[in-house]
């Protein structure tokens, strides 16, 4: 049954696949972002609006992917068009500070409960490493703890434990001397945890981790939280939250707001960018003050964080701005939209495969996130290693059956909602599950 889907989906997109043939020869696997792979091969897409996206063949799909999660206002949304029209015709990147930059910084303080400051960088990853860096300097230890499962970006201190099997290394090129101070947590797991963190508390530094781990969509438990914050009070650690998923996502104030948990720091990314790329670092004042170069100290004293050319770019920082502020705004209207809409599609999407044979379905996620596993064991899917039990080739094979339907998620990765998605969207998305289902039976 799934290879006729796969068959359809080869049949319906030829100019994708002539452009993945061309772009193997020329880029390392045909993808500048290793999950945008998935096969036979990824769809090439060249316009999207609002809640769709349209590919290099002319076919039309409800994006639930949203650009990595980012476009929480559907693509293209107007408060966001109208700043980069203006903008553009005034530089596309002026290399100096702008007036953008501080706006934004006063918005996110505003929202996130622990921002007292923030560094504007360009990137998710960027914005760990260097909220690991500060860490580090204001705590004089070494240890870093990290959730299993937890992908945090690329820099070799948190490139540890991503993907299964967890004990092995996440690539080439990274040096075993190079994590020899990272640890690596069970989530959703206290017992576990407290085991981890007191073998390394008196050189404990951070523990860093995400509110809704984006390996699987898995929301932690507020429990959990609430004893990761209790034991960083306890052993004088920086509690860091990774919060390019959840941050502006989960509502105004992330998912700190969410789960009433405020963190020493977190890290932001996707929904303050605006649909362009951004990261930064939020957090406690006296912590983020060892970036200062104004301070007058010796560079040894200081902590070097933000060095990227586009770092604090007006078209980011303001394209960020005019979202929070549309957010800011709508914040009931669009929240209670998002969220209602991701809750229907939950419970719409398992209870339309309950008949599956021989798997449970479960769609986690909380708010407007999304992702449907395919279990050959258990109830749930709670943590990364009960994703590693679920059937994840039946689960990129159904999203690939959901393109047949005109329905695109990025095939294993979460999906999410935006504000222009409507209840006639969800509803297709359920009857397109149907059908599948039906196929199945």
């Amino acid at each position: 049954m799934w290879t006729s889907y796969v068959k359809k989906y080869v049949e319906k997109t030829p100019g994708s696949k002539r452009l993945y043939e061309r772009a193997a020869k020329l880029i390392p696997g045909g993808i500048s972002h290793n999950i945008r792979f998935y096969p036979p091969y990824p769809l090439y897409t060249v316009k999207a609006k609002g809640s769709r996206l349209w590919d290099v063949d002319g076919n039309v799909y409800t994006d639930y992917w949203m650009a990595h999660m980012v476009l929480i206002l559907g693509h293209s949304p107007e408060p966001v068009l109208e700043f980069v029209r203006n903008q553009v015709e005034n530089g596309t990147h002026l290399g100096t500070v702008n007036p953008y930059a501080v706006e934004l910084a006063e918005a996110i303080i505003r929202n996130v409960p622990c921002a007292e400051m923030v560094r504007i960088g360009c990137s998710g990853t960027e914005a760990t490493m260097y909220a690991v860096r500060l860490a580090r300097a204001y705590t004089g230890r070494r240890v870093v703890v990290k959730a299993e499962g937890g992908w945090h970006g690329g820099n070799p201190i948190l490139h540890k434990a991503v993907s299964p099997p967890y004990g092995k290394p996440e690539s080439l090129g990274i040096l075993e001397e190079e994590q020899k101070y990272t640890r690596v947590m069970p989530v959703n797991d206290i017992e576990g945890t407290e085991e981890v963190l007191k073998e390394c508390r008196r050189d404990l530094a951070c523990v860093i981790v995400e509110p809704v781990l984006g390996g699987g969509c898995i929301p932690l438990d507020r429990d959990y939280l609430v004893y990761l914050r209790e034991v960083c009070d306890e052993y004088g650690a920086v509690l860091i939250f990774d919060e390019v998923i959840t941050g502006f996502r989960l509502g105004l104030s992330g998912g700190q707001g969410f789960y009433r948990v405020t963190p020493d720091m977190a890290t932001l990314g996707k929904i303050i960018g605006g649909g362009f790329p951004i990261g930064a670092v939020a957090g406690r004042a006296d912590i983020l003050k060892l970036a200062d170069p104004a301070s007058g100290k010796p560079k040894w004293k200081r902590c070097w964080t933000g060095g990227g050319t586009f770092s604090g770019n007006p078209i980011s920082t303001g394209a960020g701005l005019a979202t929070i502020r549309f957010l800011e705004k709508h914040a009931d209207e669009v929240y209670g939209k998002i969220n209602k809409l991701g809750e229907m599609a939950r419970t719409g999407i398992d209870k339309a495969l309950e008949g599956l044979k021989g798997l449970k379905a479960k769609t986690t996620g909380v708010g407007s996130l999304l992702l449907t596993h395919f279990l050959k064991e258990g109830e749930d899917v709670r943590s990364s290693r009960d994703r590693l039990k679920t059937d994840q080739e039946t689960q990129v094979n159904f999203y690939i059956a959901l393109m047949n339907y005109g329905i695109f998620f990025l095939p294993g990765h979460t999906g999410s909602i935006s504000y222009a998605h409507s209840e006639e969207d969800i509803k297709m998305l359920i009857e397109a599950v149907e059908k599948i289902a039906e196929d199945t039976s």
